[in-house]
């Protein structure tokens, strides 16, 4: 048994390595498809504002070209509501997926602008229109991130695949082995978290690359949930929260999961309790308006995901949120 002369160092270390490490897991403010109220959702210019701005973390989603370009982009292929034709037309529904498209047919399309006529633009009218961008690559993000000098910013970065639609991506298997092929290479692994509607991939990532972070994604309500509590879906690798007490935060932690991220209308303050309790962070999507902001903090979440960081910064910084430095990059 240590005597207390050995015990109090030992006790005084421990402490400092749990605030060192509390100061990793701050809150984390996450700028949702680059920031896409203020500019192209998914784009480099979108990237360099919300980089310039400050923010803690780029969310961004991923699809896979026809000949194995991991892209950044929302859809599982190209949206009549941003792409447009070298002639300037915008493309007619449904957009092809990206799976069938080459990176340079893709380069070929314009989606610096949202079709004015879609309930998209009225979704977001103060967006500022960047004519002639083109989708970019991740290693096109990630080499905008070290032109501006970002150390700390880190990669929220979403699998785009859908487990009713598998001819529309690559299986999740090969999907993940691009996309961890792209991040060993950058050398980001230690900055990057990966989140999923899609569990399956989630599962393929713990297994191959166990020290990355996964976020399980769910919703719960409207006309398009991925979880329920008494029985698996297809979006849920064969995994059934009945089985863990109908909890999600529980069924996620049995997964393997490190964060939940729940849409917010789904979020109550037991159940943040109950996912910090077993170890998980929360972070939630996608929080637009300042009163629900506000009431997300109060809930304790430990991050939120928004078309609105300029706001989120307001938000936060009132409630005494310390603030990330902006590192100011052209994209």
């Amino acid at each position: 048994m240590p005597s207390r002369a050995t015990t109090i160092p030992v006790l005084l270390s421990l402490l400092t390595a749990g605030q060192a490490m509390g100061s990793d897991l701050a809150f984390d403010l996450e700028a949702h498809r680059g920031g896409r109220a203020l500019l192209p959702e998914n784009t480099l210019p979108a990237f360099a504002h919300s980089l310039t701005m400050g923010v803690d973390t780029l969310e961004l989603d991923v699809g896979v070209t026809a000949d194995g370009e991991v892209i950044v982009a929302h859809e599982r292929g190209l949206n009549p509501d941003l792409a447009r034709r070298p002639d300037g037309a915008y493309i007619a529904p449904p957009g092809t997926p990206f799976v069938k498209l080459r990176l340079d047919e893709i380069r070929t399309y314009d989606v610096g602008q949202i079709r004015p006529d879609s309930a998209y633009a009225k979704q977001f009218p103060g967006q500022r229109a960047v004519p002639g961008t083109r989708i970019p690559t991740l290693r096109e993000l990630f080499a905008l991130v070290r032109k501006s000098g970002n150390r700390q910013v880190r990669f929220n970065i979403e699998t785009k695949i859908d487990p009713n639609r598998p001819d529309e991506t690559l299986d999740p298997q090969e999907f993940v082995a691009k996309l961890l092929g792209v991040i060993e290479t950058e050398g980001v692994s230690d900055r990057v978290m990966i989140q999923s509607f899609d569990w399956r991939t989630l599962r393929r990532v713990q297994q191959q690359a166990p020290n990355i972070p996964t976020a399980y994604l769910t919703i719960q309500r409207g006309l398009a949930p991925t979880v329920a509590l008494d029985k698996a879906t297809n979006w849920t690798a064969g995994i059934n929260p009945a089985d863990h007490a109908g909890s999600l935060p529980r069924t996620i932690k049995a997964a393997g999961g490190a964060i939940w991220s729940p849409y917010f209308g789904d979020v109550t303050a037991p159940l943040v309790s109950e996912a910090h309790a077993l170890g998980l962070r929360v972070v939630v999507w996608t929080v637009n308006k300042r009163e629900d902001m506000t009431r997300m903090i109060e809930l304790g979440v430990d991050g939120i995901i928004s078309d609105r960081p300029d706001l989120l910064r307001e938000v936060a910084g009132a409630k005494g949120i310390a603030l990330p430095v902006g590192t100011p990059v052209a994209p």
